[in-house]
């Protein structure tokens, strides 16, 4: 299965700017785009059950700017859903495509199978905020529309393509990061470099007024 991983190297996560500086950005966006090519890498379709034929990936990185990876890398600056909806399934002959987002910080090959497993036209891995963090598309006439809350999008536009559409539960994969906040889960989940680049940047967990969030022990 070829799977897709869409990656800005430039700038990245802007919203995260209140506890992080550009080049800290930069660097943490790196770690988590190289925490999902780890569990894409690591992925055996064993994780299925038994099964007649093993699946094999064949990841690719689709990036904004060049990028230096072990992966192969194909650059185009448009828009994200411009560039997905270039490479998703054209022809009923095509190979299904799955498409992961490059923050998803708590991805694992378990974590991904639930989303490779099911043989439903379209497959979509929701996000916590009603976006749509990874999917599969085999029907050639599913497309994306990453504006907005795009995981109710993208059921309608599979809905108006007559296309079946199986919904992956994961928190893992529902959790991309984005926001100061979602830094808490990777401190509590994360498994990779994300969590620590995190640890080594000097953040660190703490309670106020009941609830977990960040601190940073060396922030300035």
């Amino acid at each position: 299965m070829r799977v897709i991983v869409p990656f800005a190297p430039e700038r990245p996560k802007t919203r995260l700017s209140p506890v992080l500086s550009d080049d800290e950005r930069t660097a943490f966006a790196r770690a988590m785009f190289e925490d999902v090519l780890d569990a894409l890498a690591t992925f055996d379709s064993e994780l299925f059950g038994p099964l007649d034929e093993p699946i094999a990936l064949d990841v690719e990185v689709l990036a904004t700017a060049p990028v230096d990876c072990a992966m192969p890398v194909t650059v185009d600056e448009r828009p994200l859903t411009d560039a997905v909806n270039a490479v998703l399934p054209a022809d009923p002959d095509d190979d299904p495509v799955a498409v992961v987002m490059a923050d998803l910080a708590l991805a694992t090959p378990s974590a991904l199978a639930r989303l490779l497993a099911p043989d439903a036209d379209v497959v979509l891995a929701p996000g916590r905020g009603g976006g749509t963090n990874a999917l599969v598309a085999r029907d050639p006439s599913f497309r994306v529309d990453y504006h907005g809350t795009s995981f109710r999008d993208h059921r309608e536009i599979a809905r108006e393509a007559d296309a079946a559409v199986a919904v992956a539960d994961s928190f893992r994969l529902s959790t991309d990061v984005d926001e100061p906040a979602d830094l808490v889960e990777v401190l509590l989940h994360g498994e990779g470099r994300a969590a620590e680049w995190l640890v080594d940047a000097g953040f660190e967990l703490a309670t106020t007024d009941g609830r977990v969030t960040v601190g940073r022990s060396d922030s300035e």
